[in-house]
C-alpha cells in the first residue's frame, strides 16, 4: 500500500506504490451540458487493474471532441450504456489521448515495465473477442471502445487504466504535453489514409483534408506529405492558412469563397444547377493548387452533412472519400451517379488498431510529424479546454492540459 490514500497532483508516491484515491475530472448524468459546467473535479478511488491491463501516472493528457460529447450527453449517455451493461460507476472518467510512466501492471502483462515512459493509444477491445483472437483487424470487433469515452477511467485521471496493448513507446524529443496531444487524431488520420487497401497515400497522390487546421486536419497534411502524397488542405478563415503550408500543404481552399454547403438539393431542381456550379468551381480550385486537372484520390473527410455531397463530387475516378465523424451533422445527400458510375469508395474509418498506431507513432519518434501543439492548460481547465472546442474556439491544432506534470516543457521523469 502507499504510505497516502491520496496524494496530491505531482507528488509522486514511490515508484510502483498505488494509492488507495485519485484526482480525476468526472461528468455525472446530473450536470450533462455546457462542458465548463459538465466537468468537475473529484477524488474517486484508483481502479482495479485486470490480468492484461496497465496503470499509468498520467503526465498529461490530450483535449479530444468525443468528450464535448461525453459531456453534452449527446449524441449518447455513455454513462447510462456502461450501467446497462453492469458497470457500477454513476460517472464518466474521460480523456482518450495521454503521456505518462507505467505505473503498475497486471499479472499477465509481459510487454511493458514499470518505470517505462508511455504514450497511450486509444483503441480498445476484449482481448477474448473472438474476432481479435482468430488474428483479425480489431477495429472490426463487436467489443472495440474509444478509450477514455466508451470506457472509464481515461486521461484525465490522476493515474490512468488501460490494456496494455494500448501501450506505446513516449517519443523522447517531445515533452510530456506535446507527447500527450496527439495520438488519437494522428492514429485515426492514419487508418482513414493507410488503412483500406486498394486507397492507402502513394506518391504524387493528391489528397484532400477538411478541416486542416484542426487536430485531425493538421496531422493527416503531415502524414500525406511524410508518404510522398499532395495534401490540399480546406480551411474556413484566412488565419489558417499559413499554418496548413507549415504542415506540408501544397496549397490551402478557403471554403467560405463558396456557398453551395449543405444537404444535397433535389436533382431536379434549379437549386441543384447552382450546387454542381458550385461544387465545380471547388474542383477547380483543387487543379490550380495541383497545376493539373488532377483531381484527390483521397478525401479526408469528417464535416459530413455540410461537405460530403462535395466531396463525392471532387474525388477521382475509382477514387476514395474516407469519413470518421460528422461534425455539421449526420443527414447525408449523395447524387449516386458520381458513386456508381465512376466506381468511387465511401468508406467510415474509426480510430485505429495496433499495428496503424505503431506506425503512426515511429513518424513522430522520427521527427516526420509534429503533434500540433497550439495551447497547453492546467488541470483545472480541463472544463475550460473543452469548452473552447465546443464553442469552435480553440486555437489551430492540438490543446494538452497538465496532469502530474505540474509546469510546461518537462520532457522526463
Amino acid at each position: 500500500m502507499a504510505e497516502k490514500e491520496v496524494y496530491e497532483l505531482g507528488d509522486k508516491p514511490k515508484l510502483g506504490l498505488v494509492p488507495k484515491k485519485m484526482h480525476a475530472f468526472l461528468v455525472r448524468q446530473d450536470r450533462f451540458g455546457a462542458p465548463k459546467d459538465a466537468w468537475k473535479r473529484e477524488i474517486i478511488d484508483v481502479p482495479t487493474l485486470g490480468p492484461k491491463d496497465v496503470l499509468v501516472y498520467v503526465m498529461a493528457t490530450g483535449i479530444n471532441y468525443n468528450n464535448v460529447w461525453a459531456a453534452l450527453g449527446y449524441p449518447i449517455d455513455v454513462i447510462a450504456i456502461r450501467q446497462k451493461k453492469g458497470e457500477p460507476e454513476d460517472f464518466h472518467a474521460g480523456g482518450s489521448d495521454a503521456s505518462g510512466i507505467v505505473w503498475a501492471i497486471g499479472s499477465e502483462v509481459s510487454n511493458v515495465k514499470v518505470g517505462e515512459e508511455v504514450v497511450i493509444h486509444s483503441g480498445t477491445w476484449a482481448p477474448d473477442d473472438p474476432w481479435v483472437v482468430s488474428g483479425k483487424d480489431p477495429m472490426l470487433a463487436p467489443s472495440v471502445k474509444v478509450w477514455g469515452y466508451e470506457t472509464n477511467y481515461g486521461s484525465y485521471c490522476q493515474f490512468a487504466k488501460a490494456q496494455s496493448h494500448q501501450i506505446l513507446k513516449k517519443p523522447k524529443h517531445l515533452t510530456w504535453e506535446e507527447s500527450a496531444c496527439y495520438m488519437l487524431c494522428a492514429s485515426t488520420a492514419y487508418r482513414q489514409l493507410m488503412g483500406w487497401t486498394g486507397h492507402t497515400v502513394e506518391k504524387d497522390d493528391v489528397v484532400l483534408v477538411w478541416g486542416a487546421a484542426g487536430g485531425l486536419g493538421a496531422l493527416a497534411l503531415q502524414i500525406v506529405a511524410a508518404l510522398g502524397g499532395k495534401p490540399v488542405a480546406v480551411i474556413s478563415s484566412e488565419d489558417k492558412r499559413q499554418f496548413c503550408l507549415d504542415k506540408g500543404a501544397v496549397g490551402v481552399i478557403n471554403r467560405n469563397n463558396f456557398d453551395h454547403w449543405g444537404v444535397l438539393p433535389d436533382t431536379d431542381s434549379a437549386d441543384f444547377k447552382n450546387w454542381v456550379s458550385g461544387a465545380r468551381a471547388f474542383g477547380k480550385a483543387i487543379w490550380d493548387i495541383v497545376g493539373e486537372r488532377k483531381n484527390p484520390r483521397i478525401v479526408f473527410e469528417h464535416p459530413g452533412e455540410a461537405t460530403l455531397p462535395t466531396s463525392c463530387y471532387v474525388c477521382d475516378l475509382g477514387g476514395m472519400v474516407v469519413i470518421c465523424a460528422g461534425t455539421t451533422g449526420y443527414n447525408v445527400s449523395l447524387d449516386l451517379r458520381y458513386h456508381w458510375m465512376q466506381q468511387k469508395r465511401l468508406q467510415g474509418s474509426h480510430v485505429a488498431n495496433d499495428e496503424q498506431s505503431r506506425a503512426v507513432n515511429e513518424l513522430v519518434i522520427a521527427k516526420k510529424v509534429d503533434p500540433c501543439l497550439s495551447e497547453t492548460y492546467s488541470f483545472d481547465q480541463i472544463g475550460h479546454a473543452h469548452q473552447l472546442m465546443h464553442d469552435n474556439k480553440h486555437p489551430h491544432g492540438n490543446m494538452a492540459c497538465l496532469v502530474n506534470s505540474l509546469s510546461k516543457g518537462q520532457g522526463s521523469y
